[in-house]
């Protein structure tokens, strides 16, 4: 075999590993929904890994808004290092939850937020010049809230709070009421955003 033929079947084999690796890394989770309200021509759902301090840092899922509906597919994959947080009891800011805290394990973890930008080139992505608007995905009383953590955990918190969190995203339903119920996102619920004012 000459040294092109060996280069291009190096070349595919390599691009199949990619592909296959691609692809093995699947779905994490799914949020389907509906928008209230009128948006925007090129408008997008996104979900982000963001900081401590919910600084927008990594797009993990963007989708256009079709016919007043989205599907936002959770890509199996562990956001940045620079998402990443060491969870603690003195450090959970996640909805719902208000001291005292207990956290089983010391484990790396990051939030993500949801988004709505105008995509004005039509390329698919945020950029710089399109600028983020949080939103909240609501499903009945509930709010949507997604966490990584490296590890499996559990979070409690007064009020009731309980999450137990496996290892990778976990998508809950966090209602906030006289006690906090945290329930596991089922792909039946029933999400919306709105865009109303």
């Amino acid at each position: 075999m000459n040294f092109s033929a060996r280069l291009l079947a190096t070349s595919t084999l390599l691009g199949l590993g990619l592909l296959a690796s691609a692809s093995a890394q699947g779905i994490a989770g799914t949020v389907t929904g509906t928008v209230n309200g009128s948006a925007a021509e090129g408008t997008r759902v996104s979900g982000w890994a963001v900081t401590p301090s919910g600084q927008a840092v990594q797009e993990i899922v963007s989708v256009p808004i079709n016919s007043g509906k989205f599907r936002l597919e959770l890509p199996a994959i562990a956001p940045s290092a620079r998402a990443q947080t060491t969870l603690s009891a003195q450090n959970v800011s996640w909805p719902g939850v208000i001291d005292p805290v207990t956290v089983s394990a010391s484990v790396q973890t990051a939030e993500l937020k949801f988004f709505t930008y105008r995509d004005t080139n039509r390329n698919g992505v945020r950029d710089d010049n399109e600028p983020l608007n949080e939103v909240t995905l609501n499903s009945g009383s509930s709010s949507v809230f997604v966490a990584w953590v490296g590890t499996d955990v559990t979070v409690k918190a007064n009020r009731g709070y309980e999450a137990s969190l496996k290892r990778g995203w976990n998508i809950f339903l966090v209602d906030v009421g006289r006690a906090v119920k945290v329930s596991p996102y089922a792909d039946t619920a029933q999400v919306s955003l709105n865009l109303s004012r």
